[in-house]
């Protein structure tokens, strides 16, 4: 199954019921430069190319905006505690991140330091695998898609790394769950790129 256009890969990612769930309530959500991305939309994909469920496998949603006004880890939580209770029917995590601050906490969890993000874009810019590097939200009676590294390892289910940022542990790591979920991906190896 080849995607060509964005209304395209809309109408897909909308057959998973969580993603539908956040679309239609996307004037609610109130969070500034926000975007859907990653793994929901990419693995929704991928299972619309291997029969799938639609949510198989799929272990969380992830919105992500950019406010650098607050920077604080409260403010952000305060965000996902309200945007779960506006969607309490939504039966897997959800992940409600500012990538303003991603700089504050990325060393202590990955053990190298990075220079602060100045956009939602720049940050997705940086996300471990060209098929996740993927941002999606409502515009106008459409989408808007930011894919940096282009839409076509989404499509032809392929998971390649992008080294911009990513350690070769964390990217394994990834490539091992998912292999487990979806064995028909095409997997190009660490030391391949």
């Amino acid at each position: 199954m080849r995607i060509e256009s964005g209304a395209e890969l809309q109408r897909r990612v909308l057959c998973n019921q969580a993603v539908a769930a956040v679309w239609g309530a996307w004037s609610a959500l109130r969070l500034p430069e926000c975007w859907l991305v990653a793994g929901c939309l990419t693995q929704t994909v991928w299972n619309a190319r291997f029969g799938l469920p639609p949510a198989h496998g799929i272990s969380d949603l992830d919105l992500v905006y950019f406010d650098p006004t607050d920077l604080t880890e409260t403010g952000e939580r305060a965000h996902a505690d309200r945007i779960r209770a506006l969607l309490p029917a939504i039966d897997i995590r959800i992940n409600v991140k500012n990538e303003a601050r991603v700089h504050l906490w990325y060393e202590g969890k990955f053990g190298k330091p990075i220079c602060p993000y100045r956009s939602v874009p720049e940050a997705i810019d940086t996300f471990p695998t060209t098929a996740t590097a993927i941002g999606l939200r409502p515009a106008g009676t459409g989408s808007e898609i930011y894919a940096p590294f282009g839409l076509e390892d989404l499509f032809d289910a392929v998971v390649r790394p992008n080294k911009r940022q990513v350690t070769r542990d964390v990217y394994e790591a990834k490539v091992a769950r998912w292999r487990a979920f979806w064995p028909g991906l095409s997997v190009v190896g660490w030391d391949e790129t």
